[in-house]
């Protein structure tokens, strides 16, 4: 156990209460493990755009690169859901806010 705690300030999911959310009623911050971020159209040049925004917002609001671990591209043809599917599974602690955390910790 670590001598020197980070405290994070996480709503009901696990995730840093000011983490950039993707901002299309679509999209989400799916639950753990990976945390996935769904990003759903008809139109997967759309999609991955908003993924693009998603990622730089959450770059900036974090100080460093998002540790993705993985890129998922699915479909799903029911009448009514979006064709396409994107996901980015990323490292939760980043989506906790740790490494801002981490950084406020070591400059107090």
């Amino acid at each position: 156990m670590s001598e020197n705690p980070v405290a994070l300030d996480l709503d009901d999911s696990g995730l840093a209460a000011d983490l950039p959310r993707p901002a299309d009623r679509r999209d989400a911050v799916g639950e753990v493990p990976f945390r996935p971020v769904q990003f759903c159209d008809n139109d997967l040049p759309t999609a991955l755009e908003r993924a693009a925004r998603w990622l730089r917002d959450t770059q900036d609001w974090l100080g460093e690169p998002v540790d993705v671990i993985a890129v998922h591209l699915d479909y799903d043809d029911g009448p009514d859901a979006s064709y396409y599917e994107l996901k980015l599974l990323c490292n939760e602690e980043d989506l906790a806010g740790a490494p801002i955390a981490r950084r406020d910790n070591t400059t107090s």
